[in-house]
């Protein structure tokens, strides 16, 4: 066995990897190399984009990028290196020149081959060469001299080195490939591979491209409804503070002229209580003197007393004078606490979708995990539609309803809108009995208090409706019908992705059959609709 070569301690172990040159401003980085800090430097400067910074020789990352300290020991050495002239050691007393074999282990500037390997084909340096001395199962490999052809020959069977000095009994009768075949064959599936690789690696990049848009697309909007929220609830206490300075200051105002007239009348019963004090002192002393002369002298016949301007039984309200007033504020707060319940359940349901929006669910069960229990608006339905079963079920009906005034009630056509909004991923199901039905979704900014095609679903840009006959189907947009085959049923139901611009309209009965689906882009929250015709009966279903 060779003997272990002793430790050699020359120039190159103060050399940097990166210029091959003597240390100059050494520097150690956290993983224990050395380099010139100007190397280093430039070389991290470059990694700069990437935010990780790595060390050229073991590839170790650093987050952050380390701080450089110059080595002061590493400097003296390196200047005791000059002093003594090691420096000028011929290049080929280490490193490998153009001729020779290099080391396949050394990073940086490669120092000479002293041995190959035939089972590992690599070529060694003293250095690296060690553990085939030291390792039981390295100790086994077949080490031979320097050699730039060691995959000259490759047995096709073992894919190991043949060299024809060292042929081992096991190949004998395998069939022999030229190691340049067999490595072009190589290169050229990897090459696919790689294609492949590099393809998916763009595709990947330019969906997170995406979806970094998305999400800075999403930061802006949130940011944006968040200033505009606060804008808009300032201007609203702000509204609601100075109602309460208007109140206040009206009572007070009222206040203080009920008081005022009060205090009047208090006066004037004060008056009236002292002159009659007065009469009665004078009367009983006239009354008891004991001088007959004096009182027939005196006595005049007392006139009746005058009736009292003042009413004597007067009303006392405790607490209730302003009791209206109460009450008036009351119903204020309760509508207002109704307004903000409802506004903040549709606020509560608007989803955020990313990008890339998941795909249309493919059964009924799909279906229903995006279900909505919806409920119809009163303060949209046509007079002649009435509303029961807690206002998911429509009727026409001969006789009016007694609906009060509003400005979203539908006027000219038996329509009638849901009370909640429709954003994000939504799927319903209508059950309709008796006549045509239009199952639709529009926007809120649609008319209403007309007749004519801008109020009727399906005939107008602000609306898409489907319309279900007997036998029939019928798909309205823009005032432009499209006929659709299906087989009739009397449920139908609706799926909606907002974000993605998908609405679909199926046949429900034990399958769900597709009738008619859109594409397009919604720029508004929707509501879903319904138009019945006279005596005919629909109902939002509530699905399970």
């Amino acid at each position: 066995m060779m003997a272990q070569p002793g430790v050699n301690l020359g120039q190159e172990a103060f050399c940097c990897s990166i210029c091959l040159d003597l240390l100059k401003d050494p520097v150690t980085i956290p993983c224990g190399h050395s380099y010139c800090m100007n190397c280093i430097r430039s070389h991290w400067n470059r990694e700069d984009e990437q935010r990780i910074h790595s060390c050229p020789q073991c590839r170790k990352t650093f987050t952050p990028r380390p701080v450089l300290v110059k080595s002061i020991m590493l400097a003296d050495l390196a200047e005791q290196l000059k002093e003594t002239g090691l420096q000028a050691a011929p290049a080929d007393h280490c490193y490998a020149g153009p001729e020779d074999v290099a080391c396949d282990v050394c990073t940086g500037r490669k120092l000479k081959a002293k041995k190959s390997c035939l089972f590992c084909l690599v070529s060694y340096c003293e250095k690296h060469l060690q553990p085939h001395y030291d390792v039981l199962q390295l100790k086994k490999h077949k080490l031979v001299e320097p050699s730039k052809n060691l995959q000259e020959n490759i047995c096709s069977r073992h894919q190991q080195s043949v060299y024809p000095f060292y042929l081992l009994d096991e190949h004998k009768g395998h069939d022999t490939v030229s190691a340049a075949a067999e490595r072009t064959e190589r290169q050229r599936e990897l090459q696919e591979s790689l294609q492949q690789i590099l393809q998916r690696v763009q595709d990947r990049e330019g969906d997170v491209k995406l979806l970094q848009q998305e999400v800075e697309a999403i930061s802006r909007s949130a940011d944006k409804t968040v200033e505009d929220s606060e804008k808009i609830f300032t201007e609203l206490i702000r509204l609601i503070q100075k109602r309460s300075s208007d109140v206040k200051q009206q009572v007070r105002s009222q206040q203080e002229a009920e008081v005022s007239r009060v205090k009047e009348h208090q006066e004037e019963l004060e008056q009236e209580i002292t002159e009659l004090k007065r009469k009665a002192a004078e009367l009983e002393q006239l009354l008891y003197t004991e001088d007959h002369i004096h009182f027939l002298h005196n006595y005049r016949p007392l006139s009746a007393l005058s009736e009292s301007t003042h009413s004597s039984s007067i009303n006392i309200r405790p607490l209730r004078y302003f009791e209206d007033v109460t009450a008036a504020v009351s119903e204020l707060r309760d509508k207002l606490q109704d307004t903000l319940r409802q506004t903040w359940t549709n606020v509560s349901l608007t989803e955020v979708d990313v990008l890339l929006s998941e795909p249309e669910p493919q059964t009924r069960a799909g279906f229903l995990q995006y279900s909505r229990e919806l409920t119809l608006d009163p303060n949209t339905a046509n007079r002649k539609l009435r509303l029961s079963e807690g206002n998911r079920k429509v009727t026409c009906e001969e006789e009016q309803q007694p609906y009060s005034d509003h400005p979203d009630r539908f006027t000219g056509y038996y329509q009638v809108l849901s009370r909640e909004s429709l954003t994000g991923r939504c799927y319903w199901e209508v059950e309709r009995r008796e006549g045509g039905v239009y199952v639709a979704v529009a926007y809120k900014s649609i008319s209403r208090a007309e007749r004519g095609n801008e109020c009727l679903f399906g005939f107008n840009d602000k609306s898409w409706a489907l319309f279900c006959g007997q036998n029939s189907y019928t798909f309205y947009h823009n005032n432009v019908g499209t006929e659709v085959s299906g087989p009739p049923s009397s449920r139908v139901g609706v799926y909606l992705d907002h974000r993605a611009g998908i609405l679909s309209f199926y046949s429900v009965s034990e399958t769900m059959t597709l009738l008619h689906r859109v594409q397009t882009t919604f720029t508004e929250p929707l509501y879903a609709g319904l138009w019945i015709g006279p005596s005919s009966l629909c109902e939002l279903c509530s699905v399970e």
